[in-house]
C-alpha cells in the first residue's frame, strides 16, 4: 500500500513564513510525528542564494531591488542564486527518504523531482529534461525549473520552482544558478498563452504521487 503524503497549498506566502513552515514540518517528520509532506505555493518577488551561492551573481543594487519590491535571502539549500515570484509554482517536499526507499538516496530523489516536472510539461506538449552539468529541468538550453534541496537525517526540504506565468524580467537581475551559458524560460513563453497555474499544480501533485509511489491527501487546514 502506498504511503500517504499530505499536501498543503497556502497560496502566496512570504519566503520567511514558508521557510519557517518547512523547518517545522522537517522536525516533525524527522521525529516520526508526521508522515511525508508536500507544500505547493507561490512567493512574492524573492531572490534566494543557496549554501554555495555567490553574491556577485546578484546583479541588482539595493535601490533596484527596492524598486522592484524584491527581497534577498541566504538559505540552507544546495545551489546558487535563483528567483521566486508570482506565477511560479514552488514545491517543497518534506519526505522521509529512508521510510520511502530504505535509504537517503539523494541522486534518485533529485532525478524523481526532475521527472515529475518533465512529465507535467509533456502533458502540455513541452519536451524537457535534465542537463548533465546542472540540476533543474531544461528545454533545450533554457532552464524552466530550478531545483535546490537539502537532506537532513534522511528528510528532504526546499525543492523546485517551475516557471509557469512568471515575470521573467526579474531574472535579468541575477545570473540564474550561476550559469552563464544558458537562459531561462516559462511555460507561458513556450506555449504563447498563459496556462492556469492551479491546473498545473494539480498535475504536479498527480505526477509527484505516481513517480514517488505516494498517495496525495490534502491537508485539513491550510498553513500560511
Amino acid at each position: 500500500m502506498a504511503q500517504r503524503c499530505v499536501i498543503e497549498r497556502p497560496g502566496l506566502v512570504a519566503y520567511p513564513v514558508a521557510w519557517a513552515r518547512q523547518r517545522q514540518l522537517l522536525a516533525a517528520v524527522q521525529e516520526g510525528a508526521l508522515s511525508h509532506q508536500f507544500i505547493l505555493l507561490q512567493h512574492p518577488p524573492t531572490f534566494t542564494l543557496g549554501r554555495g551561492g555567490h553574491n556577485e551573481f546578484l546583479l541588482a543594487s539595493d535601490e533596484m531591488l527596492a524598486e522592484r519590491g524584491a527581497q534577498v535571502f541566504h538559505v540552507d539549500r544546495g545551489g546558487d542564486i535563483t528567483y521566486h515570484g508570482p506565477g511560479q509554482i514552488v514545491g517543497y517536499p518534506i519526505l522521509n527518504l529512508r521510510a520511502l526507499w530504505g535509504r537517503a538516496d539523494v541522486p534518485r530523489y533529485v532525478c524523481c523531482l526532475q521527472e515529475t516536472i518533465a512529465a507535467v510539461l509533456a502533458e502540455y506538449g513541452i519536451v524537457a529534461g535534465p542537463r548533465e552539468d546542472s540540476p533543474g529541468v531544461w528545454v533545450g538550453n533554457d532552464k524552466i525549473a530550478a531545483i535546490g534541496v537539502r537532506v537532513s537525517r534522511g528528510v528532504t526540504m526546499h525543492g523546485f520552482a517551475l516557471n509557469v506565468t512568471t515575470d521573467m524580467s526579474y531574472f535579468d537581475m541575477i545570473v540564474p544558478c550561476g550559469i552563464r551559458d544558458g537562459g531561462v524560460i516559462s511555460m507561458e513563453r513556450l506555449l504563447g498563452t498563459a496556462p492556469d497555474v492551479d491546473e498545473v499544480a494539480e498535475r504536479i501533485i498527480a505526477a509527484f504521487g505516481q513517480l514517488f509511489g505516494l498517495t496525495p491527501a490534502m491537508a485539513e487546514a491550510v498553513q500560511g
